[in-house]
């Protein structure tokens, strides 16, 4: 298979997948090297494919239903699954962490959170690579932008962060 074919077979596949797929996986699926497949995606993304890379692998972004909100939330590393496991429990999917880097500006990193599992997958990755969260930057203050079903659900999520101290002061 040619790389341009291999390209369309990838974009493809993630296309088709329902949840993120990795570049070691990819690689074993084309029989190409882990950084073969991070060129692939630079290149499918330079052409305008609109595809994300998360913890857990590549996605493309698919247009689904909820609300899009944002919520402030200052907190400890210690305090991070707390956080995620609250906004998963209330039907939130955690797309992203954003937080205001002093010399870079805004600093985004994809989440796609969206159960207790995923929740889980993060905080191991998050020990075994000996990281910290982006927030980390930041004396714990980020944003999180969520996808939930229903105002109502948003409304429980802010209220359950609010009382675990988890939620900026305004």
């Amino acid at each position: 298979m040619n790389a341009e074919n291999r390209r369309q077979a990838i974009l493809t596949l993630l296309s088709q997948s329902d949840a993120p797929v990795s570049a070691g996986t990819l690689a074993s699926r084309f029989s190409v090297s882990r950084q073969i497949i991070v060129g692939d995606i630079a290149l499918l993304r330079a052409a305008g494919a609109d595809i994300s890379a998360t913890p857990r692998g590549y996605t493309v972004h698919r247009e689904q239903e909820g609300l899009l909100r944002t919520v402030a939330c200052v907190h400890t590393k210690e305090q991070t699954e707390q956080e995620l496991n609250i906004m998963v429990d209330n039907g939130c999917a955690v797309l992203d962490v954003v937080v205001e880097h002093p010399i870079y500006g805004q600093m985004t990193g994809q989440l796609q959170l969206s159960s207790r599992y995923d929740v889980a997958q993060f905080m191991e990755r998050l020990r075994t690579a000996g990281g910290a969260p982006l927030s980390a930057l930041t004396d714990g203050i980020h944003l999180h932008t969520l996808r939930c079903p229903d105002e109502a659900a948003y409304r429980r999520t802010c209220d359950q962060l609010r009382a675990a101290g988890l939620l900026l002061n305004t």
